[in-house]
């Protein structure tokens, strides 16, 4: 009998815009957040779906995992075959890419899969299909983060993902590449970002945000960090904003972060 044609990748290819760093904000928050799901995983597996035009990030993401969860593997998976073939020469132990979309095409269920940039250029009812599709492809307990970020990686938002839905929202930026928290919108998720108006719940969140951050203007006198851990906690009476590790806490809110629980903004 002959083979069967192997399945087509199912998406789009995207720009491809990638850089060294670009994605060291939501690494950390993954190292610090889930972690301990890796370390807890038997084989824990990590997708790193639509890595774009070079395997810079994957192998960040890999190096940073690695310190906390030893024995996890990555897989970096891209639909261009031109991009799989140049990152093959950075394969190592544990680290691998292939070729494929939305499918997943790994050996078992990943513990995570991390998609930033990749449904940006898909409609809002898509995204929300994707979601759907991948969190339907996660090991039992596993996690989806998806999001995005600014090209040089110093602004980004992403949602955490459980097979359930939707959990949390995070927001990240360093501290010098925002006026005001709501120019993170436009790194919104592609499930939120046209929801960005009145009457919705995220562009609730950002204009009390915004207060949050006018009415903190006085601690600015100490650097915009202390503004920032003020403006949170000016935020946390009206908000539900997780005061404690690992989600929240001064020690996550000093690098620049803020998570809430998705129903907070979830528009549905």
């Amino acid at each position: 009998m002959g083979r069967s044609p192997a399945r087509r990748p199912v998406g789009a290819i995207t720009r491809g815009t990638t850089g060294h760093n670009r994605l060291r904000r939501s690494d950390r928050w993954l190292a610090a957040v889930h972690g301990g799901r890796l370390r807890a995983a038997v084989r824990p597996l990590v997708v790193d779906l639509g890595y774009g035009a070079s395997h810079t990030t994957t192998l960040e993401l890999f190096t940073r995992l690695r310190q906390v969860a030893p024995g996890v593997e990555v897989v970096g998976i891209e639909i261009d075959p031109a991009r799989v073939a140049r990152a093959k020469p950075y394969e190592r132990k544990g680290l691998t890419f292939r070729l494929g979309g939305f499918e997943l095409p790994v050996a078992r269920p990943p513990t995570l899969v991390r998609a930033f940039n990749v449904l940006r250029q898909y409609e809002e009812g898509e995204a929300w299909r994707y979601w759907d599709v991948l969190r339907g492809g996660l090991a039992p307990g596993g996690v989806l983060v998806e999001g995005t970020s600014s090209e040089n990686g110093r602004r980004a938002v992403w949602a955490g993902v459980s097979g359930e839905g939707p959990v949390t929202i995070t927001f990240s930026a360093r501290f010098d590449a925002f006026e005001r928290p709501s120019d993170l919108a436009d790194r919104l998720p592609k499930t939120l970002i046209h929801r960005n108006v009145p009457g919705e719940r995220i562009h609730t969140f950002l204009r009390d945000f915004d207060h949050a951050w006018a009415v903190s203007a006085p601690y600015g006198a100490h650097g915009r960090r202390q503004r920032w851990l003020a403006a949170v906690r000016v935020l946390a009476a009206s908000w539900p904003v997780p005061l404690s590790p690992p989600l929240g806490g001064p020690a996550r809110w000093r690098l620049g972060e803020l998570t809430l629980p998705w129903t907070a903004v979830d528009p549905r």
